[in-house]
């Protein structure tokens, strides 16, 4: 599969909950560019682009190591999804990859063996592989009398080594079978895989808190992928 696999990194300008996100810092390095480094330490990606419509997120990204494709401003609007941004850049792609992966910069602590891990199970014959980490919550919501349980009995209270884990879509990375992405026009489709991954690299940023949160753990961890390769 040399040369047919393609790592595509939507990062649009706009963010609601914290502006510019894409390009704040973790650990004295955007966000954007974290992505770009965990896609080029993969030794199963080939090439990594990132989808935008911002000129200051292409700088950053063409630093990083990545090509970057021209996002239309009618795919950046805030309810385009990412499934809009991943079919606009397999049609601009000059070749057609057998396999997609779909990174998203919100994740700060992307292993790259992971998502060699989860190519390698695409490649076998699943269809999509998705990073999930697992979760012992117990999950309720708001009914129209109060509390709820979700995923248990609130009569029953086992302990955590007596019950099996459910997991949680962290949102990191999706692999998948290109072709199989264009007829689906979405990201789960065929036969799904789970790429469990360790709860420390599960965080995503979608608040200030949780960037702050990333940004103290960085500081912590080992040195960056980009400063890994360039020591």
């Amino acid at each position: 599969m040399n040369g047919r696999v393609v790592a595509v990194i939507p990062a649009r300008g706009g963010s609601k909950g914290v502006p510019r996100k894409n390009l704040r810092l973790v650990g004295g390095r955007p966000l954007i560019a974290r992505a770009v480094d965990a896609a080029l330490a993969s030794e199963r990606v080939d090439t990594v682009y990132v989808s935008t419509d911002d000129a200051e997120i292409a700088e950053v990204a063409r630093a990083a190591g990545a090509e970057v494709i021209d996002r239309p401003a009618e795919l950046a609007r805030d309810e385009s999804s990412s499934e809009d941004a991943l079919l606009h850049a397999l049609e601009v792609l000059e070749s057609a990859p057998v396999v997609l992966v779909f990174i998203q910069p919100t994740s700060p602590f992307i292993d790259p063996a992971a998502i060699d891990a989860a190519i390698d199970r695409v490649a076998a014959g699943e269809d999509v592989v998705f990073s999930a980490a697992p979760t012992h919550a117990f999950l309720w919501r708001e009914g129209a009398d109060g509390a709820e349980a979700v995923n248990h009995e609130a009569s029953v209270r086992p302990r955590r080594q007596d019950r099996d884990p459910q997991f949680q879509e962290t949102g990191a990375f999706y692999v998948m079978r290109a072709d199989g992405f264009r007829k689906a026009r979405f990201r789960f489709f065929g036969r799904i895989g789970m790429a469990v991954v360790d709860e420390a690299d599960a965080l995503e940023i979608d608040t200030v808190e949780q960037l702050r949160l990333a940004d103290h753990l960085a500081t912590l961890a080992q040195p960056t992928l980009a400063e890994r390769r360039n020591p």
